[in-house]
């Protein structure tokens, strides 16, 4: 008798605790009390796309421009060798898919191919032609680096998407690939559709270039460009009139410093100014770099550039240690915040293109829970009135149960901030069929035992003993399967899946403890001469 009220005072106490973490789902306003006291759950069971609505975005990585992109940073370290081997050359460059190398004369041909041995093995030999006393050299990359680069490309965009996504602060984001360069994105409840498109599409790739103040920036834009320079623009956008104003720079091509060796970006307020700017800290590589740049650069301007847009361009007054840098660029303090979020979770490896986008509209969620409810409602109430006609008292006894089964499952889904799906829907539905199964079961058995003729304290030990085993081993096995498509399933076939496995766990407890404290409590306490069932 004493381990019964000990087991009924421990599933009161859960019924309890259940019920305090379904309450901020079920009430519209939460008392003052309630959030004053700090210790009790005050976020609702958060939703998924289909039922609060949010954005679906597929996306493809450009990644031919990540194999051209290796390409021309080759180029500048065959550049970088070539100068420090002392081989003269009349062409270097680059066109898309091949490098070519023109070198001068004979002289220079045979350290070029030293070089090339030693230093450049890895590249393909595409053509070799002479030139008169020189030689013209076409080189790419294999086709298993190709390869590599655009696999490394999709897996570490979709990397850096996802880490942009959680500053972000999207709760239960699915983003998973597509293919070998797409992507698919899924953010529930988001509210700002084009700030989270602005946000994911960004590549934000930061570079530090000098820029070129020997030459006229005017005469570049008539088309005389000097070589390795390039034209850059300055963007801003007036506050009061949103008039927008392009101001060219005249940059050297060579970047001396890129977000790479970033480790934290922050936004701060001026105090002169009182405007907002992103604060910068490099690593120990990082920070010598740009002490070295700013020693070998003052009184020069060194042009802060972001995706090829100028952000500001400072002078350089002395060297500048401390691995610390700052961009300002008349921000208001969303877009100070989103450019720290991005160049924290780092640049992506190639650009990115929207290839469908679709905004799901919180009223198709909201037809979608009502319609889900009715079912789940309807289901659950004719299983209730069969249950309770044809087991009588000991249906109802079920029936208790089932309802404790569907509290257990909010109450689950709450503490753990699981996300809740249409497909979750239909998994509370197959739940509560599973859990009238295992009490249907166990009613059978006791039935069985008592038509036997034995006493009701032995029909029901009988009955459950006898039933416990066939529930575990069909239980147990739907668990495993749900298990399978939690750990290999995505988007809505994981959403069925959390709801099932919470709900199989529940439906055990419930059938085989909850049921069997109240027939205990029938035997022992009422001391009953007759089951109804």
């Amino acid at each position: 008798m004493k381990q019964l009220k000990w087991r009924l005072f421990l599933i009161v106490a859960l019924v309890m605790v259940a019920f305090v973490y379904v309450v901020p789902s079920i009430c519209v306003n939460l008392p003052n009390w309630w959030k004053a006291l700090g210790i009790l759950p005050t976020e609702k069971i958060h939703l998924g796309l289909d039922l609060q609505g949010g954005m679906h975005l597929i996306l493809e990585v450009q990644t031919q421009k990540a194999v051209e992109n290796r390409i021309e940073r080759t180029v500048q370290e065959l550049r970088d060798a070539m100068k420090k081997a002392g081989i003269r050359y009349a062409e270097l460059d680059s066109d898309k898919d091949q490098i070519s190398v023109h070198i001068l004369n004979k002289k220079f041909i045979e350290a070029f191919d030293n070089m090339l041995d030693k230093e450049f093995a890895w590249l393909r030999l595409v053509s070799r032609a002479p030139d008169g006393d020189g030689l013209i050299v076409r080189l790419d990359l294999p086709d298993q680096e190709v390869a590599y680069i655009k696999e490394m490309a999709s897996k570490q965009a979709m990397e850096t998407i996802r880490n942009r996504i959680d500053e972000f602060g999207v709760r239960e984001p699915d983003i998973r690939r597509q293919g070998e360069n797409r992507i698919l994105i899924q953010l529930p409840g988001i509210k700002d559709p084009q700030r989270a498109v602005n946000l994911i599409g960004q590549t934000a790739l930061l570079e530090f270039k000098l820029v070129d103040e020997e030459h006229d920036v005017q005469q570049a834009l008539k088309g005389r460009i000097p070589p390795g320079d390039e034209i850059r623009y300055q963007v801003i956008e007036d506050k009061v009139t949103r008039r927008t104003t392009r101001t060219p720079f005249l940059l050297k091509k060579r970047t001396y410093l890129t977000g790479e060796y970033l480790t934290d970006a922050r936004v701060q307020i001026d105090s002169q100014f009182g405007e907002p700017y992103v604060s910068m800290d490099f690593d120990k590589k990082g920070a010598r770099l740009f002490e070295r740049i700013t020693e070998a650069n003052v009184k020069k301007r060194l042009a802060i550039v972001l995706d090829g847009r100028v952000y500001s361009a400072p002078v350089i007054q002395e060297k500048i240690s401390g691995g610390g840098a700052r961009i300002s660029g008349n921000f208001t303090t969303e877009d100070a915040k989103d450019l720290a979020i991005v160049l924290r979770a780092g640049a992506l490896p190639a650009p990115v293109t929207i290839l469908e986008e679709r905004t799901v509209g919180p009223s198709l969620g909201r037809d979608s829970i009502e319609k889900g409810l009715r079912s789940m409602w309807v289901g659950g109430i004719l299983v209730v009135l069969f249950i309770a006609i044809y087991y009588k008292k000991a249906g109802l006894i079920a029936d208790i149960a089932l309802f404790l089964d569907v509290l257990l499952i909010a109450a689950t889904l709450a503490f753990f901030q699981a996300t809740f799906t249409l497909p979750g829907i239909a998994g509370i539905i197959l739940t509560i069929g599973m859990a009238v199964d295992a009490n249907v079961i166990i009613f059978e058995r006791i039935r069985e035992e008592v038509r036997l003729g034995k006493t009701p304290r032995a029909a029901v030990d009988a009955g459950y003993s006898k039933a416990t085993l066939t529930i575990l081993d069909a239980n147990v096995t739907t668990l495993i399967a749900a298990l399978v498509l939690f750990q290999f399933g995505t988007g809505p076939v994981k959403g069925f899946a959390v709801t099932l496995s919470i709900g199989i766990m529940a439906s055990l407890f419930t059938a085989i403890v909850v049921t069997r404290l109240f027939f205990d409590f029938l035997v022992f306490q009422r001391r009953i001469t007759r089951l109804s069932i």
